[in-house]
């Protein structure tokens, strides 16, 4: 498909498997996926961003695929989410990274950006929204509570495990095709995500990234954020209403955010080239400050 090569890196007390294309002496660029998904939801943006000279890592993240699945809900605390990519940018011989996160990938790159920001060059979040603003947002929009309700669900031990494998990951499988454009996700995508969920402990892994928020959420930080950060938004996305992003920005630049008309949650696998473009403006924007 691309030329990529794997690697699995020890980091942080886990070994990760790990997604590794572009030239070494190229800007690390760290792209971070979310749920239910592993570094194979960035095929589409790999490519054209190595292409354009920078180092390219995108890993499976704790729990997920190849990667390490350690036992316990303490185990996907934010912190240790984020411990993990700074391990990742200090393996690579880097002094920072830019970060791009989507959904899950997207909170853990708020966490880092904004508990370390001398380790990140600019962040970009796809559909997700600063955690701290989700709290507040709820209060405000009892629609968002409707749309988080499959967060309470997760928190039950075992039952969504049974469900979700139910006839071959049918409820996953649905769930990715319903709440996106038709035909985001082809088939044979779609098989490749059955395979990454069927491996050992990786559904119970997952969802306990879900079971940790309520102790994650007492690290999460609401200070204003000085590195650059852009929010790109699919204006349909059905699990996270456009009113988290707005609050997002009051904790950067009120011009930081990119509405995308016709796209939902997964904006970056509906319209790649669009989001492809205004990830490459972004990096090398960041990249131009730091040289001047």
């Amino acid at each position: 498909m691309m030329n990529i090569d794997f690697e699995h890196i020890e980091t942080n007390g886990v070994e990760l498997h790990v997604a590794v294309s572009g030239p070494e002496e190229g800007d690390l660029v760290i792209l971070l996926h979310g749920f239910p998904e592993f570094w194979f939801s960035w095929r589409r943006q790999i490519r054209e961003l190595a292409e354009a000279g920078y180092r390219v890592v995108a890993p499976d993240q704790r729990g997920y695929n190849k990667s390490d699945k350690p036992d316990g809900v303490g185990a996907y605390h934010i912190d240790t989410l984020r411990n993990d990519i700074i391990g990742l940018i200090h393996y690579f011989g880097h002094k920072d990274a830019a970060i791009i996160g989507h959904d899950w990938g997207g909170v853990v790159g708020w966490h880092l950006v904004s508990t370390h920001p001398e380790l990140v060059r600019g962040f970009v979040a796809i559909n997700v929204p600063h955690p701290a603003v989700v709290p507040i947002v709820m209060l405000k929009t009892p629609l968002q509570w409707l749309r988080s309700s499959y967060m309470l669900f997760f928190q039950i031990p075992k039952v969504p495990e049974k469900i979700m494998s139910s006839n071959d990951y049918r409820y996953m499988e649905q769930a990715l095709k319903m709440t996106s454009r038709k035909g985001t996700f082809t088939e044979e995508e779609l098989g490749a995500y059955k395979i990454a969920w069927a491996r050992p402990k990786t559904l119970t892994s997952m969802l306990n990234w879900y079971r940790a928020m309520p102790s994650s959420m007492k690290s999460v930080r609401k200070d204003d954020i000085e590195v650059p950060v852009k929010i790109i938004w699919g204006k349909g996305d059905q699990f996270l209403s456009s009113k988290l992003a707005e609050e997002s920005l009051k904790l950067i630049d009120s011009d930081a955010v990119i509405w995308v008309e016709n796209a939902t949650h997964w904006v970056h696998q509906e319209q790649p080239e669009f989001v492809n473009d205004q990830l490459l403006r972004f990096l090398n924007k960041t990249a131009s400050q730091i040289i001047s």
